[in-house]
């Protein structure tokens, strides 16, 4: 038996590296795929309120094609008015920014002793004609890259809520093996990752408008940009709302020309990511998403390492869906309650273990 047990530890910490390398390579699979599943669960509880309703199902996959079709829309106008915005903006910003850029080179210049750039233009050098032509072909591969991921995702929704692959089926046959079970944690898994994505979303939604009230509050240039950015990154757990701080604070020197107006406006963007992140959001969310910092952090680092931004976004709902999937079973229990952070179950239990050695 322990030689048994020993092998199979070797199996697995064989199997465990080869998996993730796989997950890696073939991220152009997995992430529509995980996506598109992500997505689906949102959308099973309106095709069962329409299922009840007597509508039939093609009729149902038509109301989510315009749903999505919607969102499309109204996400390509808000990126269009925004660039509109920075599009009509005269040369004055720029022409300031050039002026703070080369005040706070020399300042560190001066600081550190050391000449970073050569000539009068600093930012001018930024920008030169082999610096674009290296940055163009990655971020035409990133758009066509990012456009045929949405694509096969969207494919992919449709195919789920049209019934093709059975997610609580795929469960019972593969990890839990047991029709009950199986039902009972699709539904817990369904209930709770709908709540944390709805919940993220509003809560993204409002950071985005606090921060573009404040940046137009405050006569910072393009808040409608900055409101969309800190939607988007927001969705980014924890890392979001310090990359919204720094960018929109670094981007607010070069305008703002008082160091207390500079000062509020920093203090005032904190205000915002604290308020709806760290007080709002663990509120709504309850207890069921009690997942501790450490693993957190630790399931950001592995799944942005291996699918990048993709991962980062999908970091959380995949470990709630894993921290479900581990309570259902006695083995892994522990490595969810680790995961959450909270001691109660193990004092529960020894009072009952007590219990029973006095019954013996």
């Amino acid at each position: 038996m322990n030689e048994r047990k020993t092998t199979n530890l070797l199996l697995l910490m064989l199997v465990i590296p080869l998996v993730f390398y796989l997950l890696k390579t073939l991220s152009f699979i997995f992430v529509p795929l995980i996506s598109a599943m992500f997505i689906t669960l949102l959308f099973l509880p309106l095709m069962r309120w329409l299922k009840k309703r007597g509508i039939p199902q093609i009729i149902n996959i038509f109301i989510v094609i315009i749903i999505i079709a919607v969102f499309f829309k109204v996400a390509g106008e808000l990126i269009q008015l925004s660039s509109r915005e920075i599009l009509a903006t005269d040369n004055l910003f720029f022409d300031k920014a050039k002026v703070k850029i080369a005040d706070l080179t020399r300042s560190l210049e001066s600081f550190f002793g050391i000449t970073f750039l050569q000539g009068e233009d600093n930012v001018q050098s930024f920008i030169n004609k082999e610096t674009l032509l290296k940055n163009i072909v990655p971020t035409v591969d990133f758009i066509s890259s990012t456009v045929s991921k949405t694509l096969t995702t969207v494919f992919l929704v449709l195919l789920l809520l049209a019934g093709s692959v059975d997610i609580q089926k795929l469960l019972n046959s593969f990890v839990l093996k047991k029709e009950f079970s199986s039902i009972k944690t699709f539904m817990k898994i369904e209930k709770d990752l709908v709540t944390f994505i709805k919940v993220k979303f509003f809560i993204s939604l409002a950071t985005g408008i606090g921060i573009g009230i404040a940046c137009w509050g405050f006569g910072v240039s393009f808040p409608i940009f900055w409101g969309l950015f800190a939607f988007a990154i927001n969705f980014l757990q924890m890392i979001g709302s310090v990359i919204t701080v720094i960018a929109v604070s670094i981007f607010a020197f070069v305008e703002i020309e008082t160091m207390s107006i500079l000062f509020f406006f920093i203090l005032t963007s904190i205000g915002v990511q604290v308020l709806f992140g760290a007080i709002l959001e663990p509120i709504f969310m309850g207890k069921s998403f009690s997942i501790n910092v450490i693993t957190i952090l630790i399931m950001l680092m592995l799944w942005g390492y291996i699918w990048g931004i993709p991962g980062l976004i999908m970091s959380i709902p995949i470990t709630v869906f894993l921290k479900i999937l581990f309570d259902q079973f006695p083995r892994t229990r522990l490595i969810s309650q680790l995961m959450q952070g909270n001691s109660e179950p193990v004092s529960v239990k020894l009072p009952s273990l007590m219990q029973d050695r006095k019954k013996d």
